[in-house]
């Protein structure tokens, strides 16, 4: 994220009221500021019918080069979020569009205002033909699809890839990336461009001066954080302020302790689906890390930044969080300090997962607008976007992985990007993706992070206490008829 505040190394503005790139994809802003303009997207998009957009660019001739028939002389429109990505990847990725359509005039643009800058468009029914839909003024997803303002990227994701016309795109993506474009059945509205390895997030040099191996067993674990504790160390930090990236470890942690049908109930609201002992176990092993005194005092007054710089000044050993935090915290992590990511910690040989089931999900959400005048040079840049060289130009400028499965042949990784890499690897089929965070924003956020997680590990709530608090939230979310429900397929 850098010195813009990006999720994910790519989103912006993360001080507006505490949102930001740590909201991702995903995450239409919950918090107080910028729910307003979210509300009135919300209504807007409700009552637009907006001009039927009879200017569509005409459907160009289809060709094995061309095989989503794009007009070779109709302009073609990208709106990117300026973050802590930057620009230069998607730059560079027009130009490779206006090398293959040389008549075309491509208009780019790159700004952190996402929401205030297109809702009018929306409006209007004059839409981009591409956009980056992310950052602290993302527009809220559910109320995108529920409103019908998308394109299905179906035909994107049929096409041939554009190395390979034997391979369909969709062959080329790494796991869950098609699922996490989709809401209710097969259509697919999004396509999350990068890939966040979310976990726990250590130094190794830390770890081996302690004479240690990352703990697979939470007994494994209250021992490192004994250890730490004695040579000066706090066992863990977190996000204090924001203490939704408290679940980056924790939700992989229950997956792995009771099985992905677990997670599943979770994000389906299934009654009683936080009453599982899976869920109990879990929350018991995390309150064990405050009764012990293994979390970093003042913690939890540090927001996301604060607690990484202390984590990278030595002063606590674990921090949960994404693979961003290499980018973002790289004016304080020492040169020495061999950032490694691993998998949650388990409970102990009973979880119904191996050691290494780990959360990873794509970030920076592209959308095509169902309205856009030229939805195939939309799709088109974005199949540009998913092929290797694209995709290596992407990982080696900003230090991320994409949504294409590969990529990394020839590029020296850093530190956290080559750990990320290993872990997936290690986790093969075991990958974990909860939606709660993508379809019920403010519950994850305010609710179960703000006014239960951040409660719990604080001291002022026991773990029973936060699982009847979670619960009772979660059935008033499933009982609300004025927001869109959604289940896993």
């Amino acid at each position: 994220m850098g010195s813009t505040h990006t999720e994910s190394n790519g989103t912006g503005d993360h001080g507006v009221a505490g949102v930001g790139r740590r909201d991702l994809i995903k995450r239409s802003a919950a918090l107080g500021l910028i729910s307003v303009p979210t509300m009135s997207f919300l209504s807007a998009c409700a009552s637009s019918g907006g001009s039927d957009n009879g200017d569509k660019a005409k459907e160009g001739k289809k060709t094995a080069k061309n095989p989503l028939g794009v007009n070779d002389t109709a302009q073609m429109e990208f709106v990117l979020f300026d973050g802590g990505f930057g620009k230069e990847y998607a730059e560079d990725a027009v130009k490779i569009y206006e090398q293959n359509y040389p008549k075309v005039d491509v208009k780019f643009s790159a700004t952190q205002k996402i929401q205030s800058t297109l809702q009018p468009r929306f409006n209007q029914g004059t839409p981009p033909d591409l956009i980056d839909n992310s950052g602290a003024e993302q527009m809220d997803m559910g109320v995108l699809v529920g409103k019908k303002q998308l394109a299905d990227l179906t035909p994107l994701l049929d096409a041939p890839s554009y190395d390979d016309p034997n391979k369909k795109v969709r062959d080329t993506l790494r796991p869950g990336i098609v699922e996490m474009g989709q809401f209710d059945g097969d259509p697919v509205w999004i396509l999350y461009y990068a890939y966040t390895v979310y976990g726990v997030w250590y130094s190794q040099k830390a770890l081996d001066s302690l004479d240690e191996q990352y703990p697979e067993t939470w007994d494994q674990m209250l021992a490192v954080c004994e250890k730490a504790k004695k040579k000066g160390m706090a066992g863990w930090t977190y996000a204090g302020k924001y203490p939704y990236y408290l679940p980056f470890s924790l939700y992989p942690m229950i997956g792995k302790v009771g099985g992905v049908e677990v997670l599943d109930a979770i994000d389906n609201l299934e009654p009683n689906a936080w009453k599982h002992p899976a869920v109990k176990a879990c929350f018991d092993a995390y309150y064990e890390l405050y009764k012990k005194g293994y979390i970093l005092k003042g913690t939890p007054g540090l927001d996301h930044i604060q607690s990484q710089t202390a984590w990278a000044q030595g002063k606590a050993l674990f921090i949960p969080n994404g693979s961003w935090v290499e980018n973002e915290s790289a004016k304080v992590i020492p040169k020495d300090f061999d950032l490694a990511v691993s998998a949650p910690t388990g409970i102990d040989s009973s979880d119904k997962l191996p050691f290494g089931t780990i959360w990873a999900s794509g970030g920076e959400p592209f959308i095509v607008p169902a309205k856009a005048k030229n939805t195939a040079g939309g799709m088109e840049q974005l199949r540009i976007m998913l092929s290797e060289a694209s995709s290596k130009n992407f990982t080696s400028k900003v230090k991320s992985l994409t949504a294409y499965n590969g990529g990394t042949d020839g590029i020296t990784l850093t530190p956290g990007l080559k750990s990320g890499v290993a872990a997936l690897d290690k986790a093969g089929e075991n990958v974990v993706n909860p939606r709660l965070q993508d379809w019920y924003v403010q519950l994850q956020k305010e609710k179960i992070g703000v006014a239960c997680l951040g409660e719990m590990m604080a001291g002022r709530l026991t773990p029973a206490e936060t699982i009847k608090k979670i619960q009772g939230f979660a059935d008033e979310a499933a009982k609300d008829t004025s927001i869109k429900h959604y289940k896993h397929q």
